[in-house]
């Protein structure tokens, strides 16, 4: 078969509405696991056995099992409790996942800032919630930067399981596309090349925010 630029780029816009699912179901996925991480974090990290206990539980299940496990079991399960479509699926699959690791990420990087600053911010006159939310937070976002920006790259790659239950992104598109067309290497390639660009940019923007937030450092 002869490729042409033209012939190329026919198959490369096809891919194009595969790719914003893609980005979609991610970025989703990674709002709804930011959101998790932080509440099991500051679960985590209570003293309280019957508050952190559910924190625990948590992350170790989620951090034991396979995403594409947990991806299933939401979708075959709570079909069976609430009727839900497949893409709502994969976003809470994928939050529910990154969270844990998210939560580990942040109650590290809360755990880092020097236990003067609380006691500090305590001897000022503020409550512990204050002093967690404008003391400990704001440093510990700034050092939970790098790894966030891994897991969120990590979590890009990771969408691409949603085509086990038909959610209609880049890998799904792929394989599509190949079963008709018969050019499985070449499908496959054009989808590798849009991971590799999305990644990128992602990488790219993580850079940009550690650097500038270093920067703000450096002046203050």
């Amino acid at each position: 078969m002869e490729w042409t630029f033209e012939r190329i780029w026919h198959f490369v816009q096809g891919f194009i509405p595969a790719a914003l699912m893609t980005i979609q179901v991610t970025l989703l996925g990674i709002l709804f696991g930011v959101a998790l991480g932080i509440f099991f974090a500051l679960l985590r990290i209570s003293k309280n056995p019957l508050i952190n206990a559910p924190a625990r539980i948590y992350i170790f299940i989620i951090r034991g099992t396979p995403l594409l496990l947990q991806l299933f079991i939401v979708y075959f399960g709570l079909v069976r409790i609430v009727s839900i479509d497949r893409i709502p699926s994969a976003i809470i699959a994928l939050g529910v996942h990154n969270g844990a690791y998210i939560a580990e990420i942040f109650r590290g990087a809360i755990q880092s800032v020097d236990r003067g600053q609380r006691e500090a911010g305590i001897s000022l006159g503020m409550t512990s919630l204050q002093v967690m939310k404008r003391i400990i937070l704001p440093q510990a976002f700034k050092r939970a930067i790098p790894p966030l920006g891994n897991q969120f790259i990590i979590a890009l790659k990771d969408s691409s399981l949603a085509s086990a239950i038909a959610v209609p992104e880049l890998l799904l598109h792929a394989r599509q596309m190949a079963s008709s067309n018969y050019l499985m290497m070449e499908m496959l390639t054009i989808a590798a090349v849009f991971y590799l660009l999305m990644t990128s940019a992602l990488t790219f923007v993580a850079n940009r925010i550690e650097r500038r937030l270093q920067v703000s450092d450096h002046r203050v």
